[in-house]
């Protein structure tokens, strides 16, 4: 029985063995097939046609999923930390809305949650400079909260002062029928989208309308500067990092192979052994 849960473990959560590969490109393939018939039980035309045969395979693969997810919880050496981990709660997620649309109606679109389990095409491919890139967008990201927090609270206070001048004065007949309506209308022209289901008609109206579509391109560039400038720093503190890791690794004990030693470190810090840099390979 453990030679077949350690075979199983391999398969389920192994990407360096054939069957671990055959195994989760099998897996992707699922996901997106199953994402593909979700999206065609939407079109009326199609359902009513093949809503039967679009029914069957969704049961399927959420058979399928169901003892994939099993099986992982039965083969992993930590059950627990895999059922509260993000891809054990999306695995849980995708297999859930199907049992519970027999019981309460409507809750079917909840199934779109397994288009999230494609993330893991990231692990199954190791694709090392999309991890790279995407740690550098979160460090950016959280580095720069505060200040996108205060780009936010100014854009609130801007919308809510500009609302509320626009209710007051074009009023409700030309369709600011109160303030809420109006700062909807300031968030729309704010962010230059610009619906065109609510618009001045005073001279007044249209003047304030101009400054705000002006700021609004000038607004643009604000949060993207400060998550540009931050991604810079953030990649340039990655690769002091790797710098340093590459250096302090260069320092391998000949006695005990011990490699991780500070960057002036003569002697190893675990049999004493004197250290030699070796010379990095280009």
């Amino acid at each position: 029985m453990n030679k077949i849960r350690e075979l199983l473990y391999e398969i389920i959560f192994g990407t360096d063995t054939l069957a671990g590969k055959t195994f989760d490109v099998f897996l992707l393939i699922t996901i997106i097939f199953s994402v593909l018939i979700f999206m065609l039980e939407s079109i009326t035309s199609i359902d009513l046609k093949y809503g039967y045969i679009l029914n069957i395979s969704e049961w399927v693969i959420t058979i399928i999923f169901t003892v994939e997810y099993i099986l992982r919880i039965i083969v992993t050496r930590k059950s627990l930390k895999y059922i509260t981990s993000f891809f054990g709660v999306i695995d849980l997620l995708s297999v859930l809305p199907t049992y519970i649309a027999i019981l309460i109606s409507g809750t079917h679109f909840l199934a779109i949650v397994r288009a999230l389990r494609l993330l893991r095409v990231f692990r199954i491919l190791k694709i090392s400079l999309y991890v790279d890139a995407g740690n550098t967008l979160l460090l950016a990201l959280k580095a720069s909260k505060r200040k996108i927090g205060v780009f936010l609270y100014t854009i609130v206070i801007i919308v809510v002062i500009v609302g509320t001048l626009m209710y007051y004065v074009e009023g409700a007949e030309n369709g600011f029928t109160s303030i809420p309506r109006a700062i909807y209308w300031a968030i729309v022209t704010l962010t230059t989208v610009g619906y065109g289901d609510i618009s001045p008609q005073t001279n007044l109206g249209q003047f304030i309308a101009s400054i705000i579509m002006i700021l609004g391109y000038a607004i643009i560039a604000v949060p993207t500067g400060i998550v540009s400038a931050e991604m810079v720093s953030a990649n340039e503190r990655m690769n002091n990092e790797k710098s340093l890791n590459t250096e302090n690794n260069s320092k391998k004990c000949k006695n005990c192979d011990f490699n991780e030693h500070d960057i002036d470190a003569k002697f190893c810090k675990k049999c004493g052994e004197t250290l030699q840099a070796v010379d990095s390979i280009v």
